[in-house]
Order: structure tokens, then sequence, then C-alpha cells
């Protein structure tokens, strides 16, 4: 039976009224079909969170209805080992106490600090040091990694990717925790490791449909711009980190203002929209975020380190690239999918950023 997570809004809840709620679900499940398996409830953020296995989303909104009226703001499909991963339970907590009116009260955050790590991609490392260096290279950067996130309560995400996504509870060890993995991968090796990381914090369901989409989509976009082995955290995981206690040293990590992540989040939003549009170019970014195009240029450049072009070009090769490893398009469908006018400038860009051709990256891939 799938499994679904919904998402309550509800300003000023207590623990005790959503076990209570909890109760009333309990009593009606079966008659919808539903097993309501454990909720995280946030007093001071008013959201509530539950994990139930439905035969589909109207189900689980028919239960809460007839149960106590307190209809979910969002629903999604998710994955158990996901939920796991990032929550660390899929169940009520072991240490919930049954109070004496038969209520489980337990008040559990759902808020999570989430870590997007990414190295060097490994096609690029095997084509510039040969293959066996490189897959001993990944295998020590594997290793180091997860065993530093093992010493600071770091829970690793399998989600299937290249990259490394860990879920944090403490916005600070999280950020001591980068900083050991960046102190100990940058002095291994003499090869550039690509090291990229980025940490926001969030709830697991907001905009995207999927579980932490938004907070992984930011923290992503902040560790793509970060320069010089930096670590870039957002403003959200600058103050809880600070509430944490936790010291660390702010030598090598990137803060913005939240005015500059709402641009910097709109900058690539609109990449993602239009990247595929050869059309699409600098005066267009600028109406898209109504602001002139010296205002946008200046500002790209700041935050980025890139003209607004460039970024533009470098997205679409990313793009190009991961394309390549899953596709069995040729090169000149690739070229006019991502957006290049034509497959010889886009060979000559390739070429450029990644020091091959793109058929030698294909065949590599």
């Amino acid at each position: 039976m799938p499994l679904y997570m919904d998402m309550h809004i509800l300003p000023g809840v207590k623990a005790r009224d959503v076990a209570q709620a909890h109760l009333q679900d309990l009593v009606i499940q079966d008659k919808h079909g539903c097993n309501c398996m454990t909720y995280w409830v946030d007093e001071k953020r008013g959201t509530v969170f539950c994990l139930i296995e439905a035969p589909g989303k109207e189900a689980v909104s028919e239960m809460h209805g007839k149960a106590h009226g307190l209809i979910p703001n969002k629903i999604i499909e998710v994955n158990s080992s996901l939920v796991e991963s990032f929550l660390g339970r899929i169940n009520d907590p072991e240490n919930a106490i049954m109070s004496v009116d038969g209520l489980k009260v337990f008040s559990d955050e759902s808020f999570r600090t989430i870590m997007v790590i990414r190295l060097r991609d490994p096609v690029l490392l095997q084509h510039q040091i040969g293959k066996e260096k490189a897959n001993g290279l990944l295998r020590s950067q594997h290793y180091i990694i997860q065993k530093e996130l093992g010493s600071y309560e770091g829970s690793e995400v399998k989600h299937g990717g290249t990259d490394y996504i860990a879920s944090f509870v403490s916005a600070g060890k999280a950020v001591n925790c980068a900083l050991s993995i960046r102190e100990i991968l940058t002095g291994m090796s003499q090869e550039n490791t690509g090291l990229q990381i980025g940490i926001h914090a969030g709830e697991p369901l907001m905009n995207q449909d999927k579980l932490f989409g938004d907070t992984i989509h930011f923290a992503t976009i902040l560790g793509s711009i970060t320069k010089d082995g930096q670590i870039a955290i957002s403003s959200v995981v600058k103050d809880l980190a600070s509430k944490d206690h936790i010291r660390y040293d702010e030598k090598h990590i990137a803060k913005l203002s939240p005015q500059d992540e709402n641009y910097l989040l709109m900058l690539f939003n609109t990449l993602e929209e239009r990247w595929q549009d050869p059309d699409f170019d600098m005066g267009d970014l600028g109406k898209q975020l109504t602001m002139s195009n010296s205002q946008v240029y200046r500002k790209t450049l700041a935050l980025t380190g890139q003209s607004p072009n460039n970024l533009l070009r470098d997205f679409r090769l990313e793009r190009a690239k991961e394309m390549m490893k899953r596709s069995t398009s040729n090169i000149t469908q690739i070229t006019f999918e991502t957006g290049f006018s034509s497959p010889s400038y886009f060979t000559k860009c390739f070429k450029k950023k990644y020091e091959m051709l793109p058929m030698e990256y294909m065949e590599m891939a």
C-alpha cells in the first residue's frame, strides 16, 4: 500500500491536541483502509506532519475530515527508507510514554538541517588521473564522508544520485561536520576534489512534491556558488547554529543575507525554467527578475563569481553532462536540447570547461 506524508499548518498547536487527533484517526482508520503510522509536531513553528499508509491521497483527507476535521494542507507519496533517513523513524518514538488517560503524547520536531556534498565528476577525474587512481580516491572520499557524518550524528540519505545528502537535527553539528570533511578531503590529495558543500534547513514538505525537496534544492544552489573550498550556509542555518552554542571556525564559511538568498533562488529558478530555450539570454533574465541588465550583471557576478551569460552556459553544460550519463541521444540532439546554437559551439564550450570532448565523455560515462 502506498505511503503518504501530509502537512498541517496549525498555529498555536499543542502536542497533546495532536495526540488526541491522532487517537481519533486510529479509531476510524480501518474504515478508510488507512494505517496511521506516526506523526511529528512542532509547537514552535505550528506544523504537524503525519505518516500514513493509505489507498490514495483522498482516503487520507477523508479519514482526517471524519475523525477531527483537520484537513491536510499538502499530501505527497513518500518512500519509507527516505523518511527514516531524513527523520530517524517511521513509527512512534520508542521513548513515548502513555499518559493515564490513554494518550501517547510526544513532541518531536521534523525540522532538519540538510547538507548537500558534491565532489568532482568521476568521469572527469578518471580522464585526468586514470581510472584506477580515480576509483581509489573516490573510495577514500566516500569512507571519510561516511565516517564524519557518523561522528557528527548526521544521517546519510540513500537517494540514488551521485551527490551526498545528509540530515542533521543540530545545525551546529552539520556545520562542524562540513568543516571536518573539508579539512580532511582537501588535505588528503593534491588532486582537485571539486568539493562543494551547501547547508540549508527546513520542513519535510514545502512547495515541491518531494521530501525536503525545497531544502535540498537551495542547499545545492548554495554549494554551487562556493569559491576556494568554502562551505556555504543559509541564514537559517547560521541562526540555528548560533543557538546550538557550538563554536566553529568561520574562516571557510560563506554566508549570505536573506535578500541575497532570495535573489539567488530567483536566479536559479529562472535558469531551471529557461535553460533549454536557445533564445533565452541576459536581457530575458533581467525581465524575469524585474531588474535592469546592469543590476543583474553586478548582482550575479558578486554572488556567483560569474557573469549571467557564463552562468547560463555552465548551467547548460552541467545539464548536458547529466543527459550524457543517462541518455542514448547523440551529440547533435543533446546540443539543441540544452539550448546551444550549434554542435560545434557546444563542443567548443564543453572542451574549454572540462578539457575533454563531449564524445569522450559519453564513452567514459
